[in-house]
């Protein structure tokens, strides 16, 4: 079990103040530092284009990481395909995975936050077949022998003709297919051999084990070799001290964030009763104790078998301080406890 960390580059706020993006992403960078010293898995950046998720560029961030970092991998989470050229993807992500040593992976979404898709010329009717072509060309590119040259041809992306593409990773970069939880990007990772990333951001957690079973069954029948196959699970996560610490403390945060994204998207502020039933048990939101984090990480992985969970911890201006004190935590006292419980066969 891999466990890890995802942000956005959330920015803090002085009073009613927001502070800078410049702060939100040396902040970031201070956070991916703390996650490798004490011993986690991953660290991905969540590619958005707002004030308060300035995080736009996560290929850069990652190359910074790669070289102040020395164990932890490092992904984008996700990286938005559809309104980015696959070309420059690659090219950015294999440069940071030479940097790191091999240590930088991509997780290629569709993008359930859309402001990319006016920002860069795309419209949003063509959501699915951009993603489609793009993920298409991505996945040629990193299958390139050494020295080997591209020709490709699609709709949205200007063709490319016996075209040099470098840098060049010394071995393929791990490319995860990133769903929210549509069946056909299931059936689809399944069948081209990815690895699938789960985002579960609400709703009970354990409702994505079909979507799980329907991954195992569609690569058994286009005949994907089992070691192809690996889920990782995204959700909302916080670490404190003590349960009621990180329930009060998450809810501040996560709560001030659903109620602003509810005004863009159109759907209700959440009230602390569906905050309450969503942070325990079987909901997608594990805030709580390491005890109690580590506790139900073990019992997830008896229901879907995934092999990487990571939390978004800082959403709302959740304090850095507290940040930094969650990863520490999720390092050094959940991940020894899933980890044990795994190797025991607590399954």
């Amino acid at each position: 079990m891999e466990l890890g960390v995802y942000s956005f580059g959330d920015v803090q706020r002085n009073g009613k103040k927001l502070g800078s993006t410049s702060e939100g992403i040396t902040n970031l960078l201070e956070a991916m530092q703390i996650a490798d010293k004490v011993g986690l898995d991953f660290f991905g950046v969540g590619e958005h284009h707002t004030s308060y998720f300035p995080a736009s560029s996560p290929g850069t961030i990652l190359a910074a990481a790669a070289a102040t970092t020395k164990q932890i991998k490092l992904g984008s989470a996700v990286s938005v395909l559809s309104t980015d050229d696959p070309v420059r993807i690659y090219q950015q992500f294999a440069t940071a995975n030479i940097i790191s040593g091999g240590r930088v992976e991509v997780i290629a979404g569709r993008g359930s936050s859309t402001e990319s898709f006016p920002l860069f010329g795309y419209e949003l009717k063509d959501y699915d077949a951009l993603y489609t072509e793009k993920l298409d060309l991505l996945l040629q590119l990193n299958n390139l022998d050494k020295n080997e040259r591209i020709t490709w041809e699609g709709i949205h992306r200007a063709p490319l003709q016996d075209a040099q593409i470098v840098p060049q990773s010394d071995d393929p970069l791990k490319i995860w297919l990133a769903t929210g939880g549509n069946p056909d990007s299931s059936i689809r990772a399944a069948a081209l051999g990815l690895p699938i990333a789960y985002a579960v951001i609400g709703g009970r957690i354990s409702r994505f084990a079909p979507l799980v079973d329907l991954y195992h069954a569609a690569a058994k029948q286009y005949g994907t070799e089992s070691d192809a196959l690996q889920v990782s699970i995204a959700s909302p996560g916080y670490i404190a001290d003590s349960a009621q610490d990180a329930k009060e403390t998450f809810w501040k945060a996560w709560g001030w964030t659903m109620t602003e994204l509810g005004k863009v998207r159109g759907f209700a502020a959440p009230d602390r009763a569906h905050y309450d039933a969503e942070s325990n048990h079987d909901g997608a939101l594990f805030a709580g104790s390491a005890d109690e984090i580590a506790d139900r990480i073990i019992e997830l992985h008896k229901r879907i078998g995934h092999s990487r969970h990571i939390f978004q911890m800082d959403v709302g201006q959740l304090p850095h301080d507290k940040f930094l004190h969650s990863i520490e935590l999720l390092g050094t006292v959940v991940a020894p406890k899933v980890r044990k419980a795994l190797a025991s066969g607590k399954k």
